[in-house]
């Protein structure tokens, strides 16, 4: 038996075990298994130290990003430097700290036709917004506009973008319906947050990666896609940033189309 799981604190709300179940499935591994559990950000040391050899990788959601790089023995150069990781797979050596969340949004933006070095706006300064700017770095944009709702989150996310090449403008959420002049818009705030944002005259060759998924679409989401726009959703980012974090537990190519099925499906049912 292979063992996996996704990790974080609520976790019971999360789509990962249909993702990487469907995975399994369509892949012919039968000896795997992917599970939910909660765990606080206190707790991860002690229940990663507890793991027996079964157990083949995590995923991590909040609050368990930052955290996770001191719990692993080794850490990629990209987790390394956005100050975050959402994956933890075993080796040999121990547990090696992954980020497949930025990887991911390139993954997903390209799918959506976004061209290298557009220019972008990112709203919000949490977590997710690290990736963004991971994203950007990979995607050759090198001036990224942040519009933060906290002063201190532009600080916190400088030297990410510093260690990536990345020049960051930090901007008060007062500013952000300036958002719209970009090419490539990601928002990653929590639902409901950027609804008064709606209301803006989109341009309609802009791309919107809403992180959001449910419930879907949001206003903001809707109400650029009236006006054209290309829209990417979280259940986008979801799916991407999982199929690669499949392929590094198992060691196989993930089935990418019997897992957007799954995924899709299971959304639907909520």
């Amino acid at each position: 038996m292979h063992r996996a799981a996704v990790l974080g604190k609520p976790v019971a709300h999360s789509l990962s075990p249909v993702l990487h179940r469907a995975g399994y499935a369509a892949a012919g591994l039968t000896g795997w298994e992917y599970t939910a559990v909660e765990c606080a950000e206190s707790e991860l040391a002690g229940l990663v130290a507890g793991l027996d050899g079964s157990w083949a990788g995590l995923s991590l959601t909040m609050p368990l990003k930052e955290v996770a790089l001191r719990v692993a023995t080794a850490v990629s150069p990209l987790a390394t430097a956005l100050g975050v990781a959402n994956t933890l797979v075993r080796r040999d050596d121990g547990w090696y700290a992954e980020n497949t969340d930025a990887p991911g949004m390139v993954d997903a933006l390209r799918w959506a036709g976004t061209p290298d070095a557009a220019t972008m706006a990112v709203l919000g300064g949490g977590g997710t917004a690290r990736a963004a700017v991971g994203a950007a770095h990979e995607l050759g944009t090198r001036r990224v506009a942040l519009y933060v709702r906290r002063p201190e989150a532009g600080g916190e996310l400088r030297p990410v973008a510093a260690a990536l090449g990345v020049d960051l403008v930090v901007r008060p959420w007062t500013e952000a319906g300036q958002c719209r002049d970009a090419d490539v818009v990601i928002s990653t705030v929590p639902k409901g947050v950027a609804d008064g944002l709606a209301g803006l005259a989109w341009r309609p060759e802009s791309v919107l990666f809403d992180v959001v998924y449910d419930p879907w679409p949001t206003p903001l989401a809707a109400a650029a896609e009236r006006a054209g726009c290309r829209v990417v959703s979280g259940l986008e980012l979801l799916l991407t940033q999982g199929v690669r974090q499949f392929a590094l537990y198992t060691g196989v190519p993930a089935p990418v189309e019997a897992m957007r099925a799954a995924l899709i499906a299971a959304a639907a049912r909520r």
